[in-house]
């Protein structure tokens, strides 16, 4: 019976802590240690975290106050659906590409850092590939370019 009670508050303090670390990530801790993959834009390689989870998605790129030019965040859905984006808590100026299975940007939304205007996917999608303000507009991708790599070529 004792060793049922241990393992309830065990099982109880995992989950404190689990709540109390996610709530710090929100309180302006940049989320860093994801998983990435590499994206192939063109000529041009893309070092992405990838934000699969619904609370890793939520956190993105907040509080983050830099970030490479070659480094992005790939946001990864269970299923293709209009997706909208906003910028609360998020200090860095982002362009979102809204990208198909196949890897083909559907649309691009600039997005200003600190608002909560909401910026949408065209049609539905699965992915959804955050970089630097302008850095799609300065390569020449837009609405059609594939994107190739990994996410794109199996399901996950």
């Amino acid at each position: 019976m004792k060793m049922k009670t241990v393992s309830h508050c065990l099982v109880a303090f995992s989950i404190a802590a689990t709540a109390l670390a996610a709530q710090a990530q929100t309180q302006g801790a940049p989320q860093t240690d994801l998983p990435r993959t590499q994206i192939s834009a063109g000529m041009y390689l893309i070092d992405a975290q990838v934000a699969s989870s619904p609370r890793e998605r939520e956190i993105g790129l907040m509080h983050r106050k830099e970030m490479p030019a070659q480094e992005g965040m790939l946001f990864v859905f269970e299923q293709p659906a209009t997706q909208c984006f906003w910028m609360k808590n998020t200090l860095l100026p982002l362009s979102a590409a809204f990208v198909a299975d196949d890897g083909t940007i559907v649309n691009i939304a600039d997005m200003k850092p600190m608002t909560e205007n909401s910026h949408c996917s065209t049609k539905p999608v699965r992915y959804v590939l955050e970089m630097n303000v302008g850095w799609f507009d300065k390569r020449g991708f837009k609405a059609g370019t594939r994107l190739g790599g990994k996410p794109f070529t199996t399901r996950q």
